[in-house]
């Protein structure tokens, strides 16, 4: 079993996002440094429900030499054990508890962001999968649901399961992703639990992301969206830690990222080729990674339907030597109240 914490802090982690981090995007990660370990896209368990094998080939494929912990997302506390049990059978790093996803769709389910709604069914599930795990156990998880003051409730319960690993989303379940983090909570943490706290929300680059560390003493990182847009982030926060040169991301850096992330989910076994459709399964990276290039590239990508057509437009904008911007558009519709991170 690879074990995450060889590597010294700050540990630096590739946050889940379904239909996103699957194993061709970690791939393309690597090859521009990436994380220190992976989360995988979570297995949504329920009664019946069998490890999938799309996400079981993120860990058992994984060629990235990174430690891949198996993210669960339920309620079905019988199923989550089962499966958590099926997890060790795999060269899984640990395996992580999902209680931060506020997609309304599974919060209506009471998984995900929505246990936070019941901390005594929280404290039930993490009880039974503590005792059911042999190996690593982490939590990922928001602040709360409604209010961050119902943060210093879940502390308690989450320190009474000896958990390996916390990372805190700095936000509500209803705050999603449009207000600036709650520093604050994530210093409580650090404070107050047994294990060590991971800093997740809000880092789009090196300055926010060593405000995070700063503000809140965290022993990592962990980034999502900032790394869709800039998978250079990692490499570039070590090379800050270390006091090196930051490398500068040029637009024609943004080209070839593309081009590989293309390629990448293209040779994907468990998509069924097909180059139109590729075009607009790739939109939905580009949304990310289109913000503060220009509002013309922007406009232009969205409504690109076939492959040449794509590519014409991304060599047009992005085949020179000018610098990508740094930040993204603060409150965008993608990237909201990371300056807050950036002030000292």
């Amino acid at each position: 079993m690879n074990d995450m914490f060889a590597f010294s802090q700050p540990y630096l982690a590739l946050a889940p996002m379904q239909a996103i981090t699957d194993l061709p995007f970690m791939r393309v990660m690597q090859q521009f440094g990436g994380p220190d370990y992976f989360v995988t896209e979570y297995f949504r368990v329920h009664e019946h429900y069998h490890l999938e094998k799309k996400i079981l080939a993120s860990i058992v494929d994984n060629d990235t030499g990174r430690p891949v912990f198996a993210q669960m997302i339920g309620q079905d506390i019988d199923a989550l054990v089962r499966n958590a049990k099926d997890l060790m059978n795999y060269p899984v790093a640990g395996v992580d508890l999902n209680l931060g996803c506020p997609a309304p769709v599974v919060c209506r389910k009471d998984a995900g962001g929505g246990l936070l709604r019941t901390p005594a069914r929280v404290d039930e599930i993490l009880g039974r999968l503590r005792d059911a795990i042999d190996g690593k156990f982490t939590v990922k998880t928001r602040i709360g649901y409604t209010s961050h003051d119902e943060f210093e409730q879940l502390l308690e319960i989450f320190n009474r399961h000896e958990l390996d690993l916390l990372t805190i989303h700095g936000r509500t379940v209803l705050e999603r992703y449009q207000t600036p983090v709650h520093d604050d909570c994530v210093r409580r943490a650090v404070e107050v639990m047994d294990c060590p706290v991971i800093a997740n929300g809000n880092v789009v680059d090196v300055t926010t992301a060593r405000g995070y560390l700063q503000k809140t003493g965290a022993a990592g990182l962990m980034i999502g969206r900032g790394a869709i847009r800039s998978p250079w982030v990692f490499e570039q926060i070590r090379q800050d830690l270390a006091g090196q040169p930051i490398k500068q991301v040029k637009r024609s850096d943004l080209l070839e990222y593309i081009q590989l992330l293309y390629d990448a989910i293209a040779a994907d076994p468990f998509i069924d080729f097909d180059p139109n459709k590729h075009v607009q399964r790739m939109k939905k990276y580009l949304s990310y990674m289109a913000q503060g290039v220009d509002e013309e590239f922007e406009f232009q990508i969205r409504r690109a339907k076939q492959p040449a057509e794509f590519f014409a437009i991304c060599e047009r904008h992005l085949a020179n030597d000018q610098l990508v911007p740094q930040l993204p558009p603060e409150n965008s519709k993608l990237f909201c109240g990371f300056n807050e991170l950036a002030e000292q």
